[in-house]
């Protein structure tokens, strides 16, 4: 399985009219503490609060006229159901089914309901809407659309990485938050491309290592059952896909605590004034821990989602303040 820069560098054509190029802004107070040059990528700042109407819009786009009239499913924590409903929005001429657990943050099924799409609340986890979205698709014909495990989600997802590289060429480190693993196999593809020195490490909880286990075990484990985390977009399996596509190009993957997490959120908040869920937050842990000396390098931090519910910002300030 590939995925080759000419791939990338067309969807991000056919996404420019739809997304933000998010800016990459210096982070003096985690480049003092962390003795490295920081950049932080502001994919919170997209449109739905995520990166992941890349990937969606990536996907839709290149859908056949029959697939189209057959539907679309896709089964989501949030910020993918949140991409594909942007999607459908954007390109017009879908009939779009999401599942969620119920679980799911409000923050993100609030959102949900603004778009041109049919809400499905179903069990408790990822995989319980997972499974009711793929009883869905069967019994439907409609397509479902992958999180992360699709060559044309993560040359979405990829496109970040042009443009990291765009701004700043000369990153010697990109910290990525991985989940399933679409973003970070994305990444790591057009890192070998465009600059192979450059290390890319993904970070994930503590309570769902299955992307370090993957490495570490030579298969794509996933599903897989993960303990309670706040990061809920990260909670889960390492896709079989991003693991063939990136399995050989990702220098490490490092956890981190929910300890660390809740004070990565407030950090953020309190230093740069910008709002990011854990799932995105997480990028920055390494440099609050001291996990892996960054120093003396160019560091590029991936904040890839704000939908932060207002209970958790509320605790946290409490717990900081």
């Amino acid at each position: 399985m590939q995925l080759q820069l000419p791939k990338i560098l067309q969807t991000q054509q056919v996404l420019h009219p739809h997304i933000r190029q998010t800016p990459l802004v210096r982070s003096p107070s985690l480049s003092q503490l962390s003795g490295a040059d920081v950049w932080l990528k502001l994919e919170n700042w997209q449109p739905t609060g995520s990166f992941k109407i890349r990937g969606a819009l990536s996907k839709l786009s290149r859908l056949t006229s029959a697939q189209r009239e057959l539907g679309i499913v896709a089964a989501s924590a949030g910020n993918h159901a949140l991409g594909v409903a942007f999607a459908v929005e954007k390109l017009g001429g879908f009939r779009a089914d999401i599942f969620v657990p119920g679980t799911a943050p409000k923050a993100k099924l609030d959102k949900l309901t603004h778009y041109p799409v049919t809400l499905h609340k179903v069990g408790d986890t990822y995989e319980d809407a997972h499974q009711a979205a793929a009883n869905f698709a069967a019994e439907t014909g409609a397509l479902e659309i992958s999180a992360y495990d699709d060559v044309d989600v993560v040359a979405g997802q990829a496109t970040v990485a042009l443009e990291i590289f765009q701004q700043r060429p000369q990153a010697d480190v990109v910290l990525v938050p991985v989940g399933g693993g679409g973003l970070i196999a994305g990444i790591a593809t057009v890192a070998q491309a465009l600059s192979p020195r450059c290390r890319v490490v993904g970070v994930q909880p503590e309570a769902s290592p299955a992307a370090l286990l993957s490495l570490q075990q030579g298969i794509a484990i996933d599903p897989y059952d993960h303990e309670p985390t706040l990061a809920d977009g990260l909670a889960g399996g390492f896709g079989a896909v991003p693991f063939a596509l990136a399995y050989d190009k990702i220098d490490t993957i490092v956890l981190s605590s929910e300890a660390a997490m809740r004070q990565a959120i407030f950090w953020l908040l309190h230093r740069h004034q910008l709002v990011v869920e854990a799932s995105g937050a997480i990028a920055i842990t390494p440099l609050l821990t001291n996990s892996v000396d960054l120093s003396g390098l160019t560091v590029v931090c991936v904040l890839s989602g704000g939908n932060l519910e207002t209970a958790v910002l509320r605790d946290i300030l409490q717990e900081f303040n």
